[in-house]
């Protein structure tokens, strides 16, 4: 199975938020530098994930994104599908 690029980095990024704790916060930056990607390119991945509702953005000195679920209410599935991809399509099940 082959995920996209954008598919990778976003499920990347939402992981380093996880590890980072319990009601942890990582800001744009700190995530870029410990994924060696570009800010824009994380702003952009945090975006898809915020519109998923898997991270919440707060402003401020202690802002940055945690998570918006429990870890185990994340499906792997639903946050491929909200970066772009999906592991299958509607009706593979019906076929197969």
């Amino acid at each position: 199975m082959k995920f996209s690029a954008q598919e990778e980095y976003g499920l990347r990024c939402l992981l380093q938020i996880a590890k980072a704790g319990d009601g942890a916060s990582l800001a744009i930056p700190e995530i870029s530098r410990l994924e060696g990607l570009s800010q824009a390119n994380v702003a952009k991945l945090m975006r898809l994930l915020r519109k998923g509702s898997y991270v919440i953005a707060s402003r401020g000195q202690s802002g940055g994104y945690t998570l918006g679920r429990c870890p185990s209410e994340i499906a792997v599935g639903e946050v491929l599908a909200s970066l772009g991809g999906r592991l299958y399509d509607a009706g593979f099940c019906d076929r197969h």
